[in-house]
C-alpha cells in the first residue's frame, strides 16, 4: 500500500513536470529556430534523441525491431516526424509559439473527423466537442483575420494545420500496430530515421546551414528540447500513465497551450488578447470532450492524450 502511494505522489509530480515542460518546448523551438533553418533544427533533434534513446533501450538489453516491424517503424517516422514534429517546428517560425501550441491541442478534432469519414458513429458528445473546438480556433482567429492576408502567416498555419493532421493519423496507426512491437524503443528508430531523412534533404536542397553558423542560443535550445522535451519529459509521461488513470494523466495536453501562452506573452513579448484567451479555452473545453468520449470507443485510451 505504501509503495503504491509513493507510485502515485511521483506520478503526481511527473504529471506536473510533462503539463509544464511541453508547454516550455513551444517557445524553445520558436526561439532556436530564429537565427537557423527550422527543419535542421527538428533534425538534429532528432537524431540526438534517437541515438540516445535507442542507447538507453540496448543497455537494458531491449531486442530490436524484426522483419516487418520495420515497416511500421518507417510509417511512424514519416507521420510523427519527418511531417507532424518537423512541420509544427518548422510552422512556428511565422506564428507564435502560444498560437502553435492552440493549433497542436485540436488533434483529437481530427481523429473524431476521420472516424467519421470512416463511416465510424460518433457520440453526441464528441460533435459537440467538435463544434466547440472549431468554434473556439474562429474565436482565436478572428482577429487574425488581417493577418492571412501575408502569405507567411498563412504558411504557418497551413504547417500547424498539417502537422496535427499526421499526428492523427500517426495514432491511429499506433493503434494497429502497437501490440506488434515496442513503441517505445521502436520511437528512437523513428526520430533517428526522420532525423538523417530531413538533415540529408535540406543539406542538398542548399537550406541548411553550417554547424558552426548556428548560434550558441539555438544550439541551448536544441539541447532544452532533446534533454527536456524528448528525453526527461517523455520517460515521466510514460511513468504518468502507468501509475495514474489515464483520464488524469492527459490533462497535460490541455495545460500546455495555456503555458505556452502565457510564458510567450511573459518571456518574449506576444500578444495575449481576450480572443486568444476565450478562444483558447473554448477549444480546450470542446478538445476535451472530444477526447473524453473517443476514450470510450475504439481508439486506447492511452493514444488520445
Amino acid at each position: 500500500m505504501l509503495a503504491s502511494k509513493t507510485h502515485k505522489t511521483k506520478a503526481l509530480f511527473a504529471l506536473g513536470w510533462v503539463s509544464l515542460i511541453w508547454g516550455t518546448t513551444w517557445l524553445a523551438s520558436k526561439e532556436g529556430i530564429r537565427n537557423m533553418p527550422a527543419l535542421q533544427l527538428a533534425g538534429i533533434r532528432q537524431v540526438i534523441a534517437g541515438v540516445l534513446y535507442i542507447a538507453f533501450f540496448m543497455i537494458k538489453k531491449e531486442a530490436f525491431p524484426k522483419g516487418r516491424q520495420w515497416r511500421a517503424i518507417l510509417i511512424l517516422a514519416f507521420l510523427n516526424f519527418m511531417l507532424s514534429n518537423a512541420l509544427s517546428t518548422w510552422g512556428v517560425k511565422y506564428i507564435s509559439s502560444g498560437l502553435g501550441a492552440i493549433m497542436a491541442a485540436i488533434f483529437p478534432l481530427w481523429l473524431a473527423i476521420i472516424t467519421m469519414v470512416q463511416g465510424g458513429r460518433i457520440p453526441r458528445q464528441a460533435l459537440i466537442g467538435l463544434l466547440l473546438g472549431f468554434g473556439g480556433v474562429c474565436i482565436v482567429f478572428y482577429e487574425h483575420l488581417a493577418d492571412f492576408l501575408d502569405p507567411t502567416f498563412r504558411l504557418g498555419i497551413l504547417l500547424s494545420l498539417s502537422a496535427t493532421i499526421s499526428w492523427a493519423f500517426g495514432t491511429l496507426y499506433i493503434k494497429k500496430q502497437a501490440q506488434h512491437f515496442n513503441p517505445y524503443f521502436s520511437l528512437g528508430f523513428q526520430m533517428l530515421i526522420s532525423g538523417i531523412v530531413l538533415l540529408t534533404g535540406i543539406h542538398f536542397t542548399g537550406n541548411d546551414i553550417s554547424l558552426s553558423s548556428i548560434t550558441p542560443f539555438s544550439w541551448w535550445s536544441i539541447a532544452y528540447l532533446i534533454v527536456f522535451g524528448s528525453i526527461f519529459t517523455f520517460v515521466a509521461y510514460i511513468y504518468s500513465l502507468q501509475y495514474l488513470p489515464t483520464a488524469l494523466a492527459s490533462v497535460y495536453a490541455y495545460i500546455n497551450p495555456i503555458v505556452a501562452v502565457l510564458l510567450g506573452a511573459l518571456l518574449v513579448g506576444e500578444k495575449l488578447t481576450m480572443f486568444i484567451a476565450i478562444g483558447g479555452a473554448t477549444t480546450i473545453v470542446g478538445v476535451y470532450l472530444v477526447n473524453n468520449s473517443l476514450k470510450k470507443q475504439t481508439i486506447p485510451e492511452e493514444l488520445v492524450t
